[in-house]
């Protein structure tokens, strides 16, 4: 990987993050064109520079990120079925992570469930997030964004619809969405450096140098990522995600078997 490569899967991360595009089918797509997908390091930076796009979520959400212990203990809850199926499914899960053909299968599938999400669930009126969600949802949310452990599904996208059909309000499930991320996200980061160091793998200077690009180039574009999505979705739902998820799969499923193989050479 080079500093470009690391730069422009940064820039694909934070955008896509906190949408229910999926970034780690992005970064899949993007990283097998490159060719590098294959390679362990590409792996590691993949799950570290998320690092950078949740901190944008507590400097965002600042005063709403630190209150009651009671919110804490439903992140908890919601972050549960997370750790225990990430830890039994590891193995599993960095197999598909090099598989463009799951990431666009997930993406036209996960495209059509947003062109309907809004039609399957009436949400009550917003209230504030910390009375809205009991622990029952919290846990059930949890279970949804689990979904997204298959590359391409994304997990912003499973944990809002998984919010939705407790009926909550689009806005509320995306920012408990939001919220839900730091903990599973941070969990991932760890599991993913124990695992690198574990296999022998040392971080060269360079290495750390574009981790540390990674992790500031994604949270400066997440940032603004977080504050444009929020708006677009309270006006507008998700059908313009759910359209472009579609186009993206079919297109790269074309790519792949028509123009150039995105297998792992």
């Amino acid at each position: 990987m080079d500093y470009i490569q690391a730069i422009i899967l940064a820039v694909i991360e934070g955008i896509t993050e906190f949408l229910p595009v999926s970034s780690t089918g992005h970064m899949i797509i993007a990283s097998s064109f490159f060719g590098i997908a294959h390679d362990d390091f590409t792996k590691l930076f993949t799950i570290v520079i998320q690092l950078g796009t949740i901190l944008s979520v507590v400097i965002l959400y600042f005063k709403r990120f630190f209150q009651t212990i009671d919110f804490y203990f439903k992140l908890l809850v919601g972050f549960i079925p997370a750790v225990v199926l990430g830890l039994l499914l590891s193995d599993f899960i960095d197999g598909l992570l090099e598989n463009p053909i799951t990431v666009a299968i997930s993406l036209i599938i996960g495209g059509v469930i947003l062109l309907k999400v809004d039609e399957w669930f009436t949400p009550k009126e917003e209230t504030e997030i910390v009375k809205e969600i009991n622990y029952v949802t919290a846990f059930k949310i949890g279970l949804f964004q689990c979904l997204a452990m298959i590359p391409g599904v994304s997990r912003s996208g499973a944990s809002i619809v998984g919010g939705m059909s407790q009926k909550l309000p689009r806005t509320t499930a995306a920012e408990f969405s939001f919220f839900l991320a730091v903990p599973t996200m941070l969990g991932a980061t760890v599991k993913k450096c124990y695992d690198y160091y574990k296999a022998g793998f040392v971080l060269s200077d360079e290495q750390v140098n574009l981790l540390i690009i990674g992790n500031v180039v994604g949270f400066i574009v997440a940032m603004i990522a977080i504050k444009s999505f929020i708006g677009f979705l309270s006006k507008n739902g998700f059908k313009l995600f759910g359209y472009y998820r579609i186009v993206a799969g079919i297109a790269v499923l074309l790519i792949h078997f028509f123009v150039q193989k995105l297998t792992i050479i």
